[in-house]
C-alpha cells in the first residue's frame, strides 16, 4: 500500500487578498460614517406632528371653528425732504405701495409726503436717492411719524446722496 503524499502546508493569503480580515481602522471609519448619517437624518427629518387627542392640541373641528386672528394695520406718514443750494437731479424715492417716484430735476428745498398702511409691527422701508446739481451742499432727511430716521449730507457738484431707513 502506498502512503499518500503529504500536501504542502497552506501559505497565508497575500496582503489584501480574499480571506484576509480588514484592519480595525476601516471598521471604525465605517461605524463613524453610519453614526454621522443617522445624526444628520434625525436632525433633518421633521418631527411627527402630535395627534389631535394629545393634550394641548385642537381637533380639526375645533380648528375650523376657531376665529381668525385679526391683523391690525397702521398708517404711517413718511416725509422725504431735501435741503441745500444749487438744486438736485435724478431724484428717486419710495412711494405708497412700495412704488418708485423719479424726478429729473428739483429745486431745493424740496419735500414729499407719503402715507403708507401696513400691518402693525412690520418694518417700513423708505429710501431717497439724489445727485447734487450745484457746487453747494445737499442734505436728505427721512422722517416717519415725525421722528427723523435717516439724515445725510454731501457737498460738491455731481455728488451722490442716499438716505434709507
Amino acid at each position: 500500500m502506498s502512503v499518500p503524499a503529504a500536501t504542502p502546508p497552506a501559505s497565508p493569503p497575500a496582503a489584501g487578498g480574499p480571506g484576509r480580515l480588514k484592519p480595525l481602522g476601516s471598521v471604525v471609519v465605517v461605524v463613524g460614517v453610519i453614526a454621522v448619517a443617522i445624526a444628520v437624518a434625525s436632525y433633518v427629518t421633521p418631527k411627527a406632528a402630535p395627534t389631535a387627542g394629545e393634550p394641548g392640541q385642537m381637533s380639526p373641528t375645533e380648528v375650523a371653528q376657531a376665529e381668525p386672528v385679526a391683523v391690525q394695520n397702521v398708517t404711517r406718514t413718511i416725509v422725504y425732504s431735501l435741503d441745500g443750494t444749487g438744486g438736485a437731479r435724478n431724484l428717486t424715492y419710495v412711494t405708497a405701495g412700495a412704488g418708485l417716484e423719479q424726478q429729473a430735476e428739483v429745486t431745493t428745498p424740496w419735500s414729499a409726503t407719503v402715507e403708507r398702511t401696513a400691518p402693525a409691527g412690520e418694518a417700513e422701508f423708505a429710501s431717497l436717492a439724489v445727485q447734487s446739481a450745484g457746487p453747494g451742499g445737499l442734505t436728505c432727511r427721512i422722517t416717519v411719524d415725525g421722528t427723523v430716521v435717516a439724515e445725510k449730507s454731501v457737498s460738491g457738484e455731481g455728488a451722490q446722496l442716499s438716505c434709507s431707513a
